[in-house]
Order: structure tokens, then C-alpha cells, then sequence
């Protein structure tokens, strides 16, 4: 059984490593059948009855012999009498054996004096189950190795088999690793992080049929390390190692496990999830699991979630959906592994376009909003932008067709609009927008672009871009651009000027970005240029990042709207006004998808969203602007 999200094994050695566990299993059990929904069978299940178990009326009606019947015919009314010509039978009566069908009541004529009148003959076992029909007694009714659904319990019980023999569910322990882990928000502070992996495994585990056991974090120290995992073999069918599989001076896993038992392997051709740890500890699969979470995530379905599956007793792969569609930017890739790299989907036209997210390894967010996981072949330098490539989906593909496809600019309207409109998104600035619609792959695209020449937004930019095209702007909202500042403006910054002549640490947007493009219009009134500010060169992908890099002292200014500043508590010092509107062809404003849009913006529940944020205005959300 292959892992859902993860559609190839493209680890050669993986298939080594499971052949070490195949015919081996963590035991069978005895359940009764109710309880056991989603469980592997250990043995065949046969019938001990038949379904169903004599001859019985699928109808309510009459039970007739349908010989007697054949006369029967509009013109030619046959009369029958009750209890000689035919009984009265509801549907699962037993049909006594000297009637062989049954006419449905609503085509009786009922004389009310113990006659009926029918003018239609029966059939041969017209509206009778006959016994045995589902089920014969004897029969297989399911093989071994079959996980059970709820269509499979049904006919196990009605087969009278009122137990069944699965698989024993493999105990999966969890061991987190490092000194900086606590497992309560309350316990963060600077140097403190939240441990969220195992919450991730155990969800993991339940879903691949285990049953996940967490052990209390355990700090980089190899001898507590070697003590816990000793503990958790002996515990447990299989366990996993989470963080300290790399080579840092505090990763011990890999010595630990050699310790106690054998390294199989250590390092896989994948990316994210490269230091994995293929281990035995007296038998038992050991796994140590990279910590960052989409490492883990990734790690795990290569390696413990295919070791869940098989002695789970599961040999039957799960099917795995994948679909074709049109990559929007280009993905480049080393030729050292094997990449999975998450992707938004949706409909433009009639084509499904896959647009590439956040890539590092720590991006947690970035699984939650994929719709799909595209793998890069090993030695492979990457796929160009407009490639058809093929993706496994993570969401069914009925869902990822009603999505609305925004690529633009970032804003937190968004996610707002998304809670009620259906959409699949991707940040990629003002003029990636443009550039997605452009290529026809995207519904709407966010801008916010100031033309220099004039001091307006988007209009010009439109017009320039769309010359002979029929283009619509969508107003949006109006919100303030300006200058992040840490809490009380430690460093007593006056404006974007001061910060610049000063040479402060600067946090920046990425090129395309219609706040990037404000910074450079800014930087030129200064007669300045990007060498002017530290930091220019690190791009961030959105307001809130770009607030976060300030808040964390990582910068000591940055250029933003005032709603992320509002959210993360900083100081902001407005430095222009700004349209942020949605760019759209004129050909799609009757798009089912983009009404619903547009009537959820111009709604109040929206405008009365906007008043927490702050700094928001809408005089004209949900207007149209033809260009």
C-alpha cells in the first residue's frame, strides 16, 4: 500500500528496507463485526447463511403461482381469490413454495369480497428474492488482506458471521528529540519552541491503521535517548525517532540506533526528508524522521507509513488519484533527489492548472493548503512554466474544480474571502498576476500597481499590459502602505528617507510585488537604489512575513500594509494609500464562481470583517471597473 499523497517510491532502497518485515505482522485479533470498520482482514471471510434465507417478496403485493397469470390482459381482466389464487405478501415475507413471483399491490384491482382483478401476467420470480441470491452459504464473501468497508461489514454480518479475525493494528511509538521542544503554548518563550510532530504522527499513524504511543520529549543527551528508545521496543511494533537524524553536533539518532540494533540506511535521495533513517532494534523497524515538519511529513509516508502498512497485513494498494494539468511557474531541482513539491490547483478554461508553493521544509502551511503534490524525477534540473505534469491529489478533484484560481497579490482579505468562497490562491506578487492572466491561469489576479508617471493604481497598469484585451477591475479596498517598526520604534525612525540615509536593516518583499515595486518608486524619488538598504536582496513572500522578519529583530524596518502591522502589535508609519483590486477578463465576470465573489465582498459580512483588521476602507468594493 502505497502512501495516498506520495503516489511513487522513488527510493530505491525503501523496497529493500519493507522486504525485512514482509510476512511478519503484529499479531491478528478476534473482533466482533461492528467494531471492525477500516480493519485488515487476517483470514477469508465465508457465509455461514444464505442471504436471503428462503424465497422472499422484494414488493409489497400479492403472491401469485404466475402459470395461473398468463390469461391476464387489459381487455381480458383476470380474477384471482385470496388464499386459493394468490396470498397477500409484504416486502421480506416468505413467498410459500407454491407461488414462484409476486405482483406489486399498486397493480391490484382489489374487489373488496376476498377477489382481486390483475390484467397483466407475472413472470417467473417476478419481485422474489430467491434464498441464496446475495449470499450462498459456503461462499467467500471477502478475502484475506482486504481492508473492510462499510459495504464489506454489511455483508460479513449478513453472511451470519457475527466475528472476524483482523490484523492487531500496530502499536507505533513517537520519541521527540531536542532540548529547544516544550508541548504546551504556555512553555514558549525565546529558545523555546512548540512541539507539534507528534500531533502530526499520531494523525498519521490513525490514518495508515496504527496506533500512535507518544513518549515525553526527550532531551539531546544519547544516554536518555538510548533509554527511551530501549524502552519503546520494547513497548511497541515499530517506532520512530523524530529530529536528530541529521549530522549536528546534537543529532544522535542514527548512533542510537546502532546501539541497541542495525542502521539499514541512513540518508534517502528525497527532498524534503533527506535524513531519514532506516534502523532495526531487535527485530523491529526503527525509523528516524528529519524534524522540520514537511521533512517529517514527507519522510514518514516513504518510509514508516509503508512499514504501518505492511504489518498491518495491507498488501493492497491504495488507489491513488492523479491528474494532469499545467504548471504556472517554472520548478527548478537539483539532479541529487527526488523532489515533492506542493501545488495549488484549480480550473481555468478546461484546463487544471498547478501552481508551486512554498518549498522549505519547515513550511507546515504549505501542506495544509496544497491540493496536490508534484514529484520532480532524480536527475531531473527542474520543469518549465506551461509543462503538463501529473500530480497527486491530496483533495478530490469534484472540490478542486469548484475553486475559484486567485494568483496575485498578497492580502488578508484572502484568506477572508476564502472562508466563504471557494478558492485556491497563491501569493506571487502584483505583476506574477498579471503575468498568470496573461497565460489564462488564473481567474483573478490581485494587483495593486502604482504607475509612476500619473500617482493612480492598476488602471494605467491594465491598460498597458491588456492593450487589445477586454479587462475588468473588480474594486477591491483601499488600505495604507507604509513602514513596519518594531514595538515603540526602538531606533526612533521618521520615515522611509531617515531609514534609508541611516542604513538600517531592511525587510523586503519579492520582485513583482506591487509593495516591492512602491520601495523601488520610493528609493528612486530618493535617487537612491536597492544597495541603499540592508537586506534589500531577502525577499518575503507576504505582509505578515515581512512584519515577522521586524518583529523578530531579524530586520529593523520593512514595508507593508497596516492591517499585519495592526495584527502583530508593531508601529507603522503610513506611507501612501493604495487601491488593492481583483483583475479579471470581462469574458468571466458571469462565472458562476466570480458572482459568488463578488456578492460576498459587497456583502456586510465582509465590510464588518474588514473593521477588525483596521486601516481598511471599501467606498466602492464589489464595483466594476471596465478597462
Amino acid at each position: 500500500m502505497r502512501n495516498a499523497y506520495i503516489p511513487n517510491n522513488p527510493i530505491e532502497k525503501i523496497d529493500g528496507y519493507l522486504a525485512l518485515f514482509e510476512g511478519k505482522s503484529a499479531g491478528t485479533e478476534t473482533i466482533p463485526t461492528e467494531q471492525a470498520l477500516g480493519r485488515v482482514l487476517a483470514r477469508a471471510v465465508y457465509a455461514k447463511l444464505c442471504d436471503p434465507v428462503y424465497n422472499a417478496a422484494a414488493m409489497d403485493g400479492i403472491a401469485v403461482l404466475c402459470e395461473k397469470t398468463v390469461s391476464a390482459g387489459e381487455k381480458t381482466p383476470l380474477v384471482l381469490k385470496e388464499n386459493e389464487d394468490f396470498i397477500y405478501v409484504n416486502t421480506g415475507n416468505p413467498v410459500p413454495p407454491r407461488f414462484d413471483a409476486v405482483i406489486m399491490i399498486e397493480d391490484v384491482i382489489d374487489s373488496g369480497d376476498g377477489t382481486v382483478e390483475i390484467i397483466a401476467p407475472a413472470s417467473s420470480w417476478q419481485h422474489v428474492r430467491v434464498k441464496g441470491e446475495s449470499i450462498v452459504a459456503g461462499e467467500m464473501i471477502l478475502p484475506s488482506r482486504r481492508r473492510i468497508r462499510a459495504e464489506d461489514l454489511a455483508a460479513i454480518y449478513a453472511g451470519g458471521n457475527t466475528e472476524v479475525e483482523v490484523f492487531c493494528r500496530p502499536v507505533t511509538g513517537v520519541i521527540t528529540t531536542g532540548d529547544e521542544m516544550v508541548a504546551h503554548p504556555e512553555e514558549v518563550t525565546e529558545g523555546k519552541l512548540l512541539e507539534s510532530n507528534s500531533k502530526l504522527f499520531s494523525a498519521l499513524i490513525t490514518e495508515y491503521g496504527g496506533i500512535p504511543k507518544l513518549y515525553p520529549t526527550v532531551s539531546d543527551d544519547p544516554e536518555k535517548l538510548k533509554k527511551a528508545l530501549d524502552l519503546a521496543v520494547n513497548e511497541c511494533d515499530i517506532v520512530i525517532v523524530n529530529a536528530g537524524s541529521s549530522a549536528g553536533t546534537k543529532d544522535y539518532a542514527r548512533e542510537t540506533i546502532a546501539s541497541l540494533g542495525e542502521v539499514y540506511l541512513h540518508g534517502l535521495a528525497a527532498k524534503p526528508g533527506k535524513p531519514t533513517i532506516l534502523g532495526t532494534v531487535r527485530g523491529k523497524p526503527v525509523i528516524g524522521i528529519p524534524g522540520y515538519p514537511v521533512s517529517a511529513y514527507v519522510s514518514f509516508g516513504l518510509s514508516a507509513g509503508e512499514v504501518i502498512n505492511t504489518l498491518s497485513g495491507n498488501a493492497v494498494a491504495r488507489d491513488i488519484q492523479t491528474v494532469k494539468a499545467k504548471l504556472t511557474r517554472n520548478v527548478v531541482s537539483s539532479l541529487k533527489n527526488t523532489e515533492f513539491v506542493r501545488v495549488s490547483l484549480g480550473k481555468v478554461g478546461s484546463d487544471l492548472v498547478a501552481t508551486p508553493l512554498e518549498r522549505g521544509a519547515a513550511q507546515i502551511m504549505s501542506l495544509v493548503k496544497a491540493d496536490g503534490i508534484l514529484t520532480i524525477d532524480r536527475y531531473s534540473e527542474g520543469i518549465s512554466a506551461g509543462s503538463e505534469v501529473e500530480v497527486s491529489l491530496r483533495k478530490p478533484l469534484s472540490l478542486i474544480e469548484k475553486n475559484l484560481v486567485v494568483i496575485g497579490s498578497n492580502d488578508l482579505v484572502i484568506d477572508v474571502i476564502g472562508e466563504h468562497v471557494p478558492l485556491t490562491s497563491a501569493h506571487v506578487g502584483s505583476t506574477g498576476g498579471v503575468v498568470a492572466m496573461q497565460k489564462g491561469e488564473c481567474h483573478i489576479a490581485p494587483i495593486h500597481l502604482l504607475d509612476p508617471e500619473t500617482g493612480t493604481y492598476n488602471v494605467a497598469a491594465v491598460s498597458r499590459y491588456f492593450p487589445n484585451e477586454k479587462m475588468a477591475l473588480i474594486k477591491g479596498v483601499g488600505r495604507t502602505q507604509g513602514l513596519m517598526l518594531p514595538k515603540g520604534n526602538p531606533l526612533g525612525i521618521a520615515s522611509f528617507e531617515d531609514a534609508v540615509k541611516r542604513k538600517l536593516r531592511f525587510a523586503n518583499r519579492q520582485r513583482g510585488a506591487g509593495t516591492r515595486i512602491l520601495t523601488d518608486y520610493l528609493l528612486q524619488t530618493l535617487g537612491a537604489d536597492g544597495r541603499a538598504l540592508k537586506g534589500y536582496d531577502k525577499e518575503f513572500s507576504t505582509h505578515l512575513a515581512v512584519g515577522m522578519a521586524v518583529e523578530s529583530g531579524a530586520a529593523d524596518f520593512g514595508m507593508g500594509v497596516g492591517s499585519a502591522a495592526n495584527i502583530l502589535g508593531l508601529d507603522f508609519i503610513p506611507v501612501y494609500d493604495e487601491e488593492y483590486d481583483f483583475l479579471i477578463r470581462e469574458s468571466s465576470l458571469s462565472d458562476e464562481r466570480v458572482q459568488a465573489f463578488i456578492n460576498y465582498i459587497s456583502g456586510e459580512d465582509f465590510h464588518s470583517r474588514l473593521t477588525v483588521f483596521g486601516d481598511y476602507t471599501a467606498p466602492r468594493t464589489g464595483e466594476i471597473v471596465k478597462c
